[in-house]
């Protein structure tokens, strides 16, 4: 049974503006090959519509296979997902599909067809490429406009992250290997 639930996509950035590490993925249908990779580096840049900024190197496989079919998508790995993070961000996906080598389950997103993880992870969101920009050409930049976004609802409903459940938070990379998870939600009264 799937906890996943559609987000409104004018709450779609709120999926990343605290800054969990993530998992990209990719796909390039002419040459029937896919990818995912772990980033540190993400951010919304604009709510309505939903865009939001990833950084991948251009000598990156992944960032071929973005650049060459116009999407990636995104997932939010718990912490149930930590090895796998770890791992899809240590090795290539160049010459090995990493979803099969780490049997990592992904399914197809519903507008793009993008690979997602609902297993072990908290949230997804599939993108459209941006068009190039200066800072795309010159930096490491990439940025999407969500098209379609969905989260478990025990770790996100109504809008907000719900970090209620240690096993149901997000991780975030300390490098080398660290990782901290989300911590204990705070609000304010008023």
């Amino acid at each position: 049974m799937s906890f996943f639930r559609p987000v409104a996509l004018d709450h779609a950035s709120r999926l990343l503006n605290h800054g969990p590490t993530i998992l990209i993925t990719s796909r390039d249908e002419s040459i029937d090959r896919r990818n995912v990779m772990a980033a540190a580096w993400s951010m919304p840049v604009e709510f309505s519509p939903a865009r939001i900024a990833i950084v991948v190197d251009k000598s990156a496989w992944s960032r071929e296979l973005i650049e060459r079919s116009g999407m990636f998508g995104i997932v939010v790995p718990g912490v149930a997902a930590t090895r796998w993070t770890w791992a899809v961000g240590s090795i290539s996906g160049r010459e090995e599909d990493k979803f099969n080598c780490y049997g990592i389950p992904a399914i197809a997103g519903p507008v793009l067809g993008l690979p997602v993880v609902e297993e072990k992870c908290l949230a997804w969101m599939e993108c459209r490429l941006l068009p190039p920009t200066a800072a795309m050409e010159k930096y490491d930049t990439l940025f999407g406009e969500v098209v379609s976004a969905a989260a478990d609802e025990r770790a996100f409903s109504n809008g907000h992250w719900q970090f209620d459940n240690d096993q149901l938070n997000t991780i975030h990379h300390l490098g080398g290997g660290n990782f901290v998870t989300s911590g204990k939600s705070i609000k304010v009264p008023g």
